[in-house]
């Protein structure tokens, strides 16, 4: 049995608020250099340079990538012989998200209430995904998500019918529908299966994986693949204005689902998808 305190994961978290909101992740990184090299407008390249710009002053001046530091989102995988030792391991996070918002100067974007709408100023709750697993071992990632890109993203409860055709269809009717208002070029995270809100989740999930690591399911890396050149094809390019750089990646995650139905949920990111990860 692992024993891990609390007080580690609210410094760990706290210094993770902070990384992913300054520092882009190396994939992202080289997934824009990429782009740019094969970006065939001018104009399309421009941009892509500027936003590597925007990423070297953020990260020397440490200045946030985005204005919008986001609504702090968290998976976390907590081994099933693993004891959190003086509290609790929701509150923990929370308080890291906390200090991380406020001692980082980071902007407070949460309200209390959907309705009335008061802000926390600080940035919580977040919103925490578990999943038990075996072994001894806790992991806490988080992905700060802008809601620019979060508001443009879509769930389609297909029929089966619909098929592998209706599952693209989908996908490419909610890049379309985005358009310039998830920041591109995005990076598309996609659920299937499971049921309304599983496949919400798994979308969102889909956004941690590294862009140079494709689904260990051959059909569905082959249906990534596919999906991102549709998507580049579409013409919207980089800020909206024209390319063929329109997305970075396309990441799918699958679970079975029920004989009745086919969930499709797509969750947008713009083109700094941040993430950060840490291991107890």
């Amino acid at each position: 049995m692992k024993t891990v305190n609390v007080s580690d994961i609210t410094d760990a978290v706290k210094d993770m608020c902070i990384e992913a909101t300054h520092y882009l992740s190396e994939d992202m990184k080289e997934a824009l250099a990429s782009s740019k090299e094969k970006e065939s407008s001018e104009l399309g390249k421009k941009i892509l340079s500027q936003l590597e710009d925007n990423l070297d002053i953020a990260s020397t001046d440490m200045i946030p990538i985005c204005q919008d530091t986001g609504m702090a989102v968290f998976f976390v995988e907590l081994g099933q012989d693993v004891h959190i030792e003086g509290g609790s391991l929701s509150d923990a996070i929370n308080e890291g998200v906390r200090r991380g918002y406020t001692e980082g100067f980071l902007r407070k974007s949460v309200v209390s209430d959907p309705l009335i709408r008061v802000n926390t100023k600080d940035n919580t709750p977040a919103v925490i995904h578990y999943d038990i697993v075996p072994g001894d071992t806790l992991k806490i990632v988080i992905a700060p998500k802008g809601f620019g890109s979060e508001n443009t993203s879509r769930i389609f409860m297909l029929k089966p019918a619909d098929g592998i055709e209706g599952v693209k269809n989908a996908v490419l009717t909610a890049v379309k529908e985005a358009g310039p208002n998830a920041c591109p070029p995005m990076v598309i995270g996609v659920g299937i299966g499971g049921t309304f809100e599983k496949c919400a989740m798994l979308a969102k999930k889909a956004l941690t994986r590294p862009l140079n690591v494709r689904s260990d399911l051959e059909h569905i890396a082959s249906l990534e693949e596919e999906l991102l050149e549709k998507i580049n094809n579409t013409g919207i390019g980089p800020a909206g204005l024209g390319g063929n750089t329109t997305a970075l990646g396309v990441n799918i995650e699958t679970y079975p689902t029920h004989i009745a139905g086919l969930p499709v949920a797509v969750n947008i990111c713009c083109h700094v998808n941040r993430h950060a990860t840490r291991e107890f």
